[in-house]
């Protein structure tokens, strides 16, 4: 593959499957395989592996008797059925090869044997179950994995976590890792804890033999596992770098990014790891964005003009063979110049204000290091000032976090000033995720101590450091404490996020490229990530050069989102989230 996704999880996720994809010529895919090839392949890719048809499983299709079919999809009845719907009464095709995501239990496959086992050619499980949404980042498609988690009215919980076990054994075995899994203690919330075991116990079944009938060793790798309601205080805030500020504050929806071009027409782009303008940018602050991009937009103009102004036949030549990728060029760099554009209209018009009362109070410090004595005088020119409600729900929300809860009477005057009497959950639900919005005198909440960084340039209005960046770097350097960070079952001795590659693992690198020195670190964090946390993987890999970190979770976090999904826990159990489970399971 010669794209943007050619590295990191992409990669691995798409050298994995061609072994599915390289003798047929139909592909017939589920929503979630559909979703999971797209991210990590073009139909150009798919073709060079013979792959000539794409079809839904779900849909009507016509018979083609003389080909063969590749059926990659999840191991759930719903797919199971749509599979024996093809076969019988009648065949569809040829024959079938059918690729499991993960794990498919044994009265599935029992049924679809029975049903049709004379026309089935290959029957495997390829274990990939979680979606490669970056390089270093890792989804597991489930949103609605918040309030089956976290709602006191879910009725699902277990097999949710259950679920998500499962994912995080098929991104283990996809990366030939057999990690140490430790998780954050926390003495309100055991979901950490219960999903460290269930991963632990499901690894150990998935390594029980290797091909050679030995049990493998643990690897190299640390797994660690994290409740959201560790750091309340980065999915909150207002963020000023590229790719998490335009989230918060643009309308961009999987990833598709709609304008107005200059030219009054509407237009649309897609924001992901085949724009490497994107890759190379959506890290940086976007004051260095906006300095940026216009120098690339006048350099690239530059750059087409003859520098005598002479045209001959030669150099025309060479323009027009030029013209593609310039025109590619130009189309990316007026993208983001207008992306970035649309961020700072939002942060002259009120952002700008906002964040600096956030940072005070994330920080619990002024610009100049000065504490914050009274968090109520920071946060009153919000709530005075005409801001939208999430933003005002956003501000109350960090004071809060400041002060590790409020008084009953203060909390409701603070409702009042938002004017959410009637929705009061978008504060009060905070709770179900073990963080203290109520304080009594019998609680006793200790906030975590925070790595030293005055030393580090930063921007004013840019001040907070995720507090998963803290743990990564304490990691690597083993220096995270074993009482808050218990093990539910350790790696080699020798990890210390700086050292070889165990001989354990079996690497086999084909290219310079596939040669990677050092550990891994994984991080799954429950209940979404925040984009600024997924910064944090790629910043400490790129410091620390001896550790990549890669980080996952169910879903990726919007603060709207987060705000919305906190104040749905409330609600009775979704009719029809047994359903969206069996999908994507």
């Amino acid at each position: 593959m010669a794209t943007g996704s050619d590295h990191g999880l992409k990669r691995i996720v798409w050298k994995s499957n061609i072994f599915t994809l390289s003798s047929s010529q139909i592909l017939i895919l589920d929503p979630f395989t559909t979703k999971l090839l797209s991210s990590c392949c073009k139909m150009s890719d798919l073709m060079s592996e013979k792959i000539t048809i794409v079809e839904d499983l779900f849909k009507s299709r016509e018979p083609v008797l003389e080909m063969k079919s590749i059926y990659f999809m999840t191991p759930t009845a719903k797919c199971v059925d749509a599979f024996i719907k093809d076969f019988k009464p009648k065949p569809k095709y040829k024959a079938a090869y059918v690729y499991f995501t993960d794990y498919c239990p044994d009265d599935l496959f029992n049924k679809m044997r029975q049903a049709c086992g004379k026309h089935i050619r290959v029957c495997k499980e390829i274990n990939i179950s979680f979606m490669p949404q970056e390089a270093q980042v890792f989804t597991c498609d489930n949103p609605g994995a918040f309030r089956s988690i976290y709602s006191p009215k879910s009725q699902d919980k277990t097999k949710t976590l259950e679920t998500l076990a499962g994912q995080l054994v098929t991104l283990c075995a996809t990366l030939d890792e057999y990690p140490g899994i430790r998780y954050k203690k926390d003495g309100n919330m055991e979901n950490a804890k219960l999903l460290a075991e269930l991963v632990d116990r499901k690894l150990d079944t998935h390594y029980q033999l290797d091909d050679s009938g030995k049990k493998k060793e643990k690897t190299q790798a640390q797994l660690l596992i994290v409740d959201r309601g560790f750091d309340p205080v980065t999915p909150i805030l207002h963020e000023l770098t590229y790719q998490a500020m335009a989230y918060d504050l643009i309308d961009i929806e999987n990833d598709t990014y709609k304008y107005k071009a200059r030219d009054g027409l509407e237009k649309q782009a897609l924001l992901n790891e085949d724009d490497m303008l994107w890759v190379k940018l959506r890290h940086q602050h976007i004051a260095e964005v906006s300095a940026q991009i216009p120098k690339m937009v006048k350099e690239i103009s530059a750059s087409k003009k003859q520098p005598d102004g002479k045209i001959t036949i030669s150099n025309l030549a060479q323009m027009m063979k030029k013209m593609p990728a310039f025109r590619k060029q130009m189309t990316e760099k007026t993208i983001h110049l207008q992306l970035a554009e649309d961020c700072m209209k939002h942060f002259a018009n009120n952002v700008e204000k906002l964040c600096k009362a956030e940072q005070d109070l994330a920080v619990g410090a002024d610009v100049d290091g000065l504490k914050v004595k009274d968090p109520m005088r920071t946060l009153l020119p919000v709530l005075l000032n005409p801001y939208s409600k999430h933003d005002k729900i956003r501000a109350v929300l960090l004071y809060i976090f400041s002060l590790n809860g409020t008084t009953e009477e203060n909390l409701n005057k603070l409702i009042e000033h938002v004017k959410i009497e009637g929705e009061p959950e978008y504060i009060q639900n905070w709770k179900e995720l073990g963080v203290p919005i109520i304080i009594t005198p019998s609680f006793f909440s200790r906030k975590p101590n925070r790595r030293e960084r005055s030393q580090e340039e930063r921007y004013s209005l840019s001040r907070w450091i995720p507090t998963i960046k803290d743990v990564m770097e304490d990691v690597v350097e083993n220096k995270l404490d074993t009482k808050e960070w218990p093990h539910q079952s350790e790696c080699p001795a020798a990890w210390n996020g700086s050292g070889a590659v165990s001989a354990r693992q079996k690497h086999r690198a084909s290219t310079q490229d596939d040669r990677r020195t050092g550990s891994r670190l994984i991080i799954f964090v429950i209940g979404g990530i925040s984009f600024s946390e997924m910064r944090c993987a790629y910043e400490v890999t790129r410091a620390m050069k001896t550790c990549e970190v890669i980080i996952g979770s169910s879903h990726i976090l919007t603060p709207t989102v987060l705000l919305d999904d906190i104040k749905a826990l409330s609600k009775g159990p979704m009719e029809s989230f047994t359903l969206e489970v069996e999908t994507k399971a």
